[in-house]
């Protein structure tokens, strides 16, 4: 009967304020930008921002100094091990790590727990993001087959997936959920396979030694996850030290990020019903100071903190707890770093940058378009009734916005003479394929509309 009364009140309360946490003044900060980190085209508009200050850095007369900042060396040395690199290194070799992370679990999330589980809706992602790599990269090859940017075709197999999230938003909802399902999907799909590309085509020498460490050290994460330990800390800490071993290992450090992310698991600690008993627990106390001290009822409070947080999979609540982190501070960083070029090349840097724009703008729209319209034509994958062609071409379109990750290969692919072509040509098909992948949704809205 109490547990009833108490319930009822909790019910009605809850209409009120009184169910609520309490507010401090604190909150009129952090409400509203909690409400920010929650739209995530945001990250978008930021990673924008940080772009074109680059940009604006290096052609000012600070050029220089702005150049300078990143060739800073940042480390410590350990005996005969030197752990130093410039601080440019640091953000792409370390930093990114937290980015292909995040990847990871958003594509083993979509696997298991999203759009992805269903074979036909997946394929037709997976045939669009196999497409998008092959015909750029091949569009590339032929433009510069025999020629000094030849190792560079990676660099025009990527998508970004901020930047082409935030275009779909600026049209709301005058696309279909089908179409953001698609396009999250390949983008996924996509950066996974440039990641690929980056460990078997843009590695060093490798070291069976650290190769061998570095297996047994996930060992040791997967026994970890077997035994129970739920600490995320302990994890991270192990996580930094596969990592070290990745590195010296020859392979690009950022693969760590990679494993460990598809490694993580999907079910979670808590179920559902258990979740409920202990929270009925905690309803059953009456009003009262008894929370307080170390007592039999703080005991209870405590196992449904825990319950409440572990009622997610491990790879739900590293996904919410690391995504503003990268779409506010991790790729904003890297944008900051990479995308300050001069806006004037040379003639051997020009031909690079015509390659790599064609590859995006024209490769890019054409291989997702038809690798999509054979799947579907061989009864391989599963088009959504609500998902014209026309909208198929332009998400082709946005694909071509290779921003993050491409600039990401290209660091590995060229050398400092050509650099700056490559990621002038990144930058001019982002804008152009935005742009245009834009237009092209819109009328393919209006005239889904008008049917």
């Amino acid at each position: 009967m109490r547990i009833k009364k108490l319930t009822n009140w909790l019910v009605a309360e809850s209409r009120g304020h009184a169910a609520q946490l309490p507010q401090s003044p604190v909150d009129w900060l952090t409400h509203p930008l909690g409400r920010f980190f929650k739209i995530e085209a945001a990250a978008g508009l930021v990673l924008l921002f940080f772009t074109l200050l680059a940009l604006c850095l290096a052609n000012s007369p600070l050029a220089s100094d702005f150049a300078q900042l990143w060739r800073i060396s940042i480390g410590i040395n350990i005996g005969d091990m030197s752990f130093k690199r410039s601080l440019h290194a640091w953000i792409n070799d370390a930093v990114m790590t937290l980015f292909f992370f995040l990847i990871a679990l958003e594509l083993k999330r979509e696997l298991v727990l999203g759009e992805l589980r269903k074979p036909r809706l997946a394929l037709l992602s997976v045939s669009a993001a196999a497409g998008g790599m092959l015909v750029p990269a091949g569009i590339y090859i032929l433009f510069q087959f025999g020629e000094s940017g030849q190792h560079g075709w990676g660099t025009v197999m990527a998508t970004d997936t901020a930047f082409v999230i935030g275009c779909l938003a600026l049209l709301g909802q005058r696309i279909p959920k089908s179409l953001r399902v698609f396009m999250l999907s390949l983008a996924i799909v996509d950066d996974l396979g440039a990641i690929i590309v980056v460990a078997l085509g843009y590695g060093k020498q490798l070291d069976a030694f650290y190769i061998v460490a570095a297996l047994s050290g996930l060992a040791v994460i997967k026994a970890m996850s077997m035994m129970g330990i739920r600490s995320i800390a302990l994890f991270f800490i192990a996580g930094g030290a596969i990592w070290l071993l990745v590195d010296a290992s020859g392979l690009h450090p950022t693969v760590t990020g990679v494993v460990l992310g598809l490694m993580t698991p999907t079910t979670k600690w808590v179920s559902d019903d258990r979740l409920h008993s202990i929270m009925d627990s905690v309803v059953a106390y009456p009003l009262g100071d008894h929370w307080t001290g170390n007592s039999i009822d703080q005991k209870v409070l405590k196992t449904a903190e825990a319950a409440a947080r572990e009622v997610l999979s491990p790879v739900e609540r590293l996904e919410l707890m690391l995504h503003p982190w990268v779409g506010f501070v991790v790729m904003p960083l890297f944008a900051f770093a990479n995308a300050g070029i001069p806006l004037f090349i040379n003639d051997s840097s020009s031909a690079i940058a015509l390659a790599v724009f064609i590859g995006f703008v024209v490769g890019k729209p054409a291989g997702i378009f038809l690798f999509s319209w054979f799947a579907v034509k061989l009864k391989l994958a599963l088009l959504p009734a609500d998902l014209p062609w026309l909208m198929i071409a332009g998400a082709g379109m946005l694909a071509g916005i290779g921003f993050t990750m491409a600039m990401f290969i290209a660091n590995l692919a060229y050398s400092a003479e050509h650099l700056n072509g490559a990621k002038l040509g990144i930058l001019s098909a982002s804008v152009f394929c935005a742009l245009v992948g834009i237009i092209v949704l819109v009328f393919a809205t209006d005239k889904a509309k008008h049917k």
